[in-house]
This record gives C-alpha cells, structure tokens and sequence, in this order.
C-alpha cells in the first residue's frame, strides 16, 4: 500500500485509550467509517479534540505497512456540551454505538453521516431527548438495510400482525404470540417508523409509558440481526425512568 496523507472531517463515534495512552478511534465522516489512532494522544493537545461525540476535522497518515491510520493533527470543528447530561448522554452513546457497527470502514454514504449528525443534535437540543433516539435509531437501521417485518407475522406469515415478538423483536399474529397486542399508536409507530419523515415522527410522539416496550423490540431486532449492543445497559434506567408516572 503507498503512503498516504488524507485530511477527513467526521464525528468521534467510539474512543479508547490504550494503556501506553494511544487514543483508539472511529470516526463517522461522509466518505465512510475511519479507524485511527493518536499516539500518546492523551497526554498531548489531541486529547480534549477528540472526545466522542466531537466533529472534527483530522489529518491522517497511513504508511504501506500500517493497518491503522495515525492522526497528525485535529481540529475541533463542534461540539455538543449538553450529551454530557446524564438524560441525553445515554442515548447519544446508543446512537454511536449504533453507527459503529452498522457502517463499514471506507463505505461512502454521506447520508449515513448526515442521520447520525442530525440524530445527535436532535439528541442534545430537543426536549425529549429519548422520542429522538428511538426515531433515529430505527431510521439508522433502515438505512443500513436492517428493516423490521411488520407487515407478516414473522413465524407464520399470517397478514397485519400485532403482538410482540419476543425473541426477535418484529411482530407476531395471534395465533402465533404469546404477549398481548400492542397499543394502537404503538403499533402504527412499529409499521410506519421506516417510511414515515423524521419531521413526521417526531410530530407524533408516544406517551413515556408505551416506549419501554419499543425499546425492548428494538433491542430485541438488534441483537439478532447485528449483535449485542452494550449500551443498552446505560439506556434501560432512563427509558423505566421516562414511563414512570
């Protein structure tokens, strides 16, 4: 592989730091994921740039004999102080975590990268921070081509379906479930999340108690389709939270 400079702006999407103080990171940019690393990055000015969530515009160097790209320089081109706030923090994570595993290193898709920014943002600014993250997580889904069955049961095939699937979070006739029927507006939510607007969706948000239910067949859907996510264990406090009275 030839050496390479490359200049690249996206949004810090996971971070760690190693135990020699190398930062580890993903960053989401319209050209794709991008894997690097900061060298001794933690104890250098690199460090406050490149926290999750952060936009930043990087420099990397690739040599011909290195898996990883190095980061030469950073900018910080945005930041969103208030996901440092224990209710939006939990969702922004998910959302992250979300785009690691659903896009591909050097995949174009400046529409992938455009959601997940429009996500983060609706998460950081909007009052119900979570309405947002359960919308957008669906449409980052659909995007990367994982698309819950709502219109057949998922067992039998069986027309309009309306029940839970617990197992792998779609939607199961009655013959077929063993959970009762979801909420009307639940329901409508589950069959028109992926084709519906974003603007259209948040116009219409659920009741805080209808939402844990959701969450657990996303969680479901996700986990057998893509794999375990783990920051549903940030995430599951704050959505009982949110239902409660």
């Amino acid at each position: 592989m030839r050496s390479r400079t490359a200049n690249r702006s996206g949004v810090v999407i996971r971070r760690r730091v190693t135990p020699a103080g190398d930062i580890l990171l993903s960053l989401l940019t319209p050209q794709g994921k991008l894997k690097a690393v900061a060298r001794g990055g933690v104890r250098g000015p690199l460090a406050s740039r490149l926290n999750l969530f952060h936009h930043v515009h990087v420099q990397v160097y690739q040599g011909p004999h290195n898996d990883l790209a190095s980061v030469q320089q950073a900018v910080l081109e945005g930041a969103l102080p208030t996901l440092a706030q224990p209710e939006r923090y939990a969702f922004a994570h998910l959302m992250a975590e979300f785009a690691d595993a659903l896009f591909q290193e050097g995949e174009f898709s400046e529409q992938a990268f455009d959601l997940f920014a429009g996500a983060l943002r609706g998460v950081a600014h909007q009052p119900d921070p979570e309405w947002v993250a359960l919308v957008m997580s669906y449409k980052l889904l659909a995007l990367a081509g994982f698309v819950p069955q709502t219109a057949h049961c998922a067992r039998c095939r069986a027309p309009e379906p309306a029940h839970p699937d617990p197992l792998g979070g779609q939607l199961l006739c009655r013959d077929c479930a063993a959970l009762p029927a979801y909420p009307p507006d639940s329901l409508d939510f589950l069959r028109g999340a992926v084709r519906r607007t974003v603007r259209a969706s948040m116009d219409a948000p659920l009741p805080a108690a209808q939402r844990p239910a959701l969450w657990r067949a996303l969680e479901r859907f996700v986990t057998v389709q893509i794999g375990n996510v783990q920051s549903w264990r940030q995430l599951v406090p704050h959505a009982q939270a949110a239902a409660t009275p």
